[in-house]
């Protein structure tokens, strides 16, 4: 991640929980941990067979067929965050870049509203920490 792109994620994650805060302060202390600890990160292989195009030879590939999962997760808003965190793991794996999850979740605002793209950006955020983490 590069400095800019970090600033702007903590910029947008700043004024995210400020909005949070103020529409639903209930969803700031919202948790379902561990759920997606129970299910292993699938190899780009094996999502491709599942998710992308041996079942859908003409559909989408395993990378779009997760971005577009996040869109929809993000949507949801923080009832989803342990299928979020799967699904961007999962994406991580297909090969999606962090900013191609962050502007796909960014994109989600118009649609789920800032308090759903906020707890979307800061779930991503945590799972690229993980994933940064468990590679180190």
């Amino acid at each position: 991640m590069t400095d800019e792109f970090a600033k702007m994620f903590e910029a947008m994650v700043k004024s995210g929980t400020e909005m949070v805060r103020a529409f639903n302060p209930s969803l700031e202390n919202l948790q379902v941990k561990g759920f997606e600890s129970l299910f292993p990160t699938m190899s780009k292989d094996m999502m491709e067979m599942w998710f992308g195009k041996t079942f859908n030879r003409e559909g989408l590939d395993a990378k779009t067929r997760l971005l577009v999962t996040i869109a929809a997760l993000t949507v949801l808003g923080g009832q989803a965050e342990p299928q979020l965190k799967l699904a961007v793991r999962h994406a991580l794996e297909a090969g999606a870049t962090q900013r191609e999850i962050a502007e796909v979740i960014w994109q989600m605002t118009m649609f789920g509203g800032v308090p759903a793209m906020q707890k979307a950006l800061e779930t991503a955020q945590a799972v690229f920490a993980e994933v940064k983490e468990n590679d180190a």
